[in-house]
């Protein structure tokens, strides 16, 4: 995928370094505006996103689930998914693997660099400008599926079996977003098949978020509020903090991390596909003032050959088509060369309402 190479952005501290060397400092490059400070926010912990039990999913009294799927689909757009089948130990074998390499000293992650303008490697992503505000995050971006988007210079060859349980992990993921995407048809009344028929070689990326504790939380954010352009994303966090906050109803409801729960979201592909029936929900991280975070995201949508618009099923003379016809890859573009601020790339696919 092409994106813009000539991109000024500034210097862009490691924040782990930062921490190690001033812990005390946030740099006035990552005060937020007072809109987007946490301490400005408003917060409800009284709720909790819906958890779906996939054995009951596909077990004979798969309709209860269902419905319970449908319900999150549509009210929530998050989800945390349990007894999914991907094997604990494989789960902790990514998490360790992937703190080993955020433990490397800085040089050698280096090695890896995410360029500007880029989305592969280790550093900054998302960053256009040298005015625009910074996110308290190192992470690792890496694409994993169909094998040419991969940038083999880019895959870590330490920590020995980084690449190895990263291939088996992202098989496993895949095998689970199939599935997952078998469901959310069923909860459409189309046919199951549907979504995997269309989407081809589906694009499968991950990227390794390491957010290192910071002195001024209430100032910061570890990722910008945003959605996800996938069809489906599959978050993996590890159990320390609670850092991931889901935007409902103008509110920020933390997402209480569950062991070995895999937390699902819906992406802006589903919401064209289903006509705006399952949205794309907004999402941000916080920081935490004593406890480093870890979170590994899989993202999962279609080839990007595919010509995306509303399924013919879901738009009525009720639910007329609200998002134009257009090309996956086209977006995808659009995607990863804007900044991550609320849903504002999904305006891309948007059919201009007449008042």
């Amino acid at each position: 995928m092409v994106v813009p190479s000539k991109v000024k952005t500034g210097h862009l501290d490691d924040i782990q370094e930062l921490r190690r060397v001033q812990p005390s400092v946030v740099p006035e490059r990552y005060v937020r505006e007072n809109d987007e400070q946490p301490a400005q926010s408003m917060v409800c912990t009284s709720l909790e996103v819906p958890v779906i039990n996939m054995q009951n999913l596909e077990g004979d009294c798969g309709y209860q689930e269902l419905a319970r799927l449908t319900a999150a689909c549509q009210d929530w757009g998050f989800f945390q998914v349990v007894n999914h089948g991907i094997e604990e130990g494989l789960l902790d074998a990514m998490e360790v693997v992937a703190r080993e390499f955020f433990m490397l000293p800085l040089e050698e992650k280096e090695k890896y660099p995410l360029a500007p303008g880029t989305i592969q490697g280790y550093g900054h992503a998302f960053v256009f400008s040298e005015e625009q505000k910074l996110d308290w995050c190192n992470m690792l971006a890496l694409g994993v599926e169909p094998t040419f988007i991969r940038n083999p210079k880019l895959w870590p060859t330490k920590p020995e079996n980084f690449s190895e349980t990263l291939e088996l992990y992202s098989a496993k993921v895949r095998s689970l977003c199939q599935r997952l995407l078998i469901h959310i048809a069923q909860t459409l009344g189309i046919s199951s098949e549907t979504f995997n028929q269309m989407f081809g070689e589906a694009v499968q990326a991950v990227r390794i978020n390491y957010y290192p504790p910071c002195a001024r939380p209430d100032l910061v954010l570890g990722l910008s509020s945003h959605s996800d352009g996938s069809a489906i994303t599959v978050l993996q966090q590890d159990t320390a903090c609670v850092g991931l906050q889901v935007l409902k109803d103008d509110t920020w409801v933390p997402v209480k991390p569950l062991p070995h729960a895999l937390v699902i979201n819906i992406g802006d592909t589903l919401e064209v596909l289903t006509n705006g029936k399952y949205k794309s929900v907004e999402h941000r991280a916080v920081t935490n003032q004593d406890r480093e975070r870890l979170s590994i995201v899989t993202f999962y949508a279609p080839s990007y050959d595919v010509l995306l618009g509303p399924l013919p099923e879901l738009v009525t003379q009720n639910e007329p088509t609200k998002y134009k016809t257009y090309n996956h890859g086209e977006y995808s573009r659009h995607y990863v060369t804007s900044r991550l601020q609320g849903k504002n790339t999904l305006e891309f696919a948007k059919i201009p309402t007449i008042n």
